[in-house]
């Protein structure tokens, strides 16, 4: 592509997610396809910071209006908290510009609403970043359920691990707080949610689910503000020194003297209001039931997944960190109902999410980019999982079973 008509793209939200894939991946990677023209941060530290770590002299924002009337961009990346997506969105739409925007889309039913109402009359796109559908294992699963060489997939069982380094971060951040994440349910599971989708492609139709606060917040018998801090660092097993962390010390430590937001905060602070440890069930339109389950403190990272079907079952459990040594590749079973078994090898490949990150940006970026497998996904695949989640953490505070249709479409609950 010539590089004079590179796609003109701005940046809104510079904090890790942002400033990392967002910003320098996006520089290095696809810089002839693509020029970041601007950066957006309430938090103008922060902002300069990343500023510096991409290399760039694009002017920086505090405003994500006056940002895009004045460099007029092509799409907009957001990388803000979960619970303002929809006031980002819907300001980029509006004003005529396309949206990446990172996953979960949004936090709320009506927040969901509200962006599907914005793109359908403006005519512009969201794109949601769902870098797991590109991973070379989740690729594969997915061509093996088309393939049909299990029958009709009658049932899935999920289960997700996040080890006491990755789950405990979500709570030393603004992700605890409900309002700002719409939980782990919604901020995190959106991804295995939108999984299911895919793998499926069908929607959820009811979930039944059980969340509970076991292990981080008020259950806690000490607490502190925050790890740089605590009297009880000496002997806190979640303790972090943010000081060995250049890359934090820089995006978030000084940036905090303007807003106050640290990076290490105490995972036992008593304001935590979002579960930790969370399952659900859930059926799809087409009938197939789904055994679900994500912890936040457990000794391994990764995940298990299998799918019975009417002629034979496929399984699956990645490795992502373990006190052991596993190979550079995964493995999937594939066991046929009358036909023996069969162990599929997939090798990692280079990038984030075992390759999945530059597939996605790929995608994106690229100009006429294959997707024979509908891995691009659109605001209705990211208000599919997120709706789903919510369903999940209204079922689990209510006892009662939640309709995913009816929190896209009130007025099927006022009709029922």
């Amino acid at each position: 592509m010539d590089r004079a008509n590179r796609k003109r793209i701005a940046l809104i939200g510079t904090g890790h997610r942002g400033t990392s894939m967002w910003g320098i991946n996006v520089v290095k990677g696809y810089g002839d396809f693509v020029e970041i023209v601007a950066l957006c941060d309430l938090n103008g530290l922060r902002a300069e910071r990343a500023r510096g770590f991409l290399g760039i002299d694009a002017p920086i924002y505090a405003d994500a209006q006056e940002m895009i009337a004045a460099v007029k961009p092509d799409t907009v990346i957001i990388c803000t908290r979960d619970s303002n997506h929809d006031e980002m969105i819907v300001r980029a739409l509006e004003a005529g510009v396309n949206v990446i925007t990172e996953k979960p889309m949004t936090t709320t039913a009506e927040k969901v609403r509200r962006i599907l109402d914005a793109e359908k009359r403006t005519g512009k796109r969201v794109d949601v970043t769902f870098n797991y559908r590109y991973a070379p294992t989740v690729r594969k699963i997915k061509e093996l359920l088309n393939s049909g060489v299990i029958g009709d997939v009658t049932s899935i069982d999920f289960h997700w691990f996040l080890d006491n380094k990755h789950g405990a971060d979500y709570f030393r951040r603004w992700h605890a707080i409900e309002e700002n994440s719409g939980s782990l349910f919604v901020h995190k599971s959106t991804h295995h949610f939108d999984l299911m989708n895919w793998y499926l492609d069908d929607d959820p139709e009811d979930v039944f689910a059980f969340a509970s606060l076991r292990k981080y917040g008020k259950v806690n018998p000490f607490r502190g503000e925050r790890c740089k801090t605590c009297p009880h660092a000496s002997y806190c097993d979640y303790y972090m020194d943010i000081s060995q962390d250049p890359w934090l010390e820089a995006l978030y430590e000084d940036p905090s003297r303007e807003d106050g937001y640290v990076r290490d905060a105490c995972v036992f602070r008593e304001e935590i209001n979002i579960p930790d440890t969370m399952s659900a069930m859930i059926r799809y339109r087409k009938g197939v039931q789904v055994t679900y389950s994500v912890n936040t403190y457990m000794p391994i990272e990764g995940h298990f997944i299998a799918f019975d079907g009417t002629k034979g079952r496929i399984q699956m459990r990645q490795f992502e960190r373990q006190p052991w040594e596993t190979p550079e590749h995964d493995e999937i079973l594939l066991v046929r109902n009358f036909g023996g078994a069969e162990t599929i090898k997939v090798p990692h490949e280079p990038g984030g999410h075992f390759g999945g990150d530059p597939k996605l940006q790929d995608m994106l970026f690229k100009p006429d980019t294959p997707d024979p497998l509908n891995q691009r996904a659109g605001s209705r695949a990211g208000a599919m999982s997120v709706l789903c989640g919510i369903a999940a953490l209204q079922s689990s505070k209510t006892g009662q079973m939640v309709s995913v249709s009816k929190l896209l479409d009130p007025a099927q609950a006022i009709a029922a």
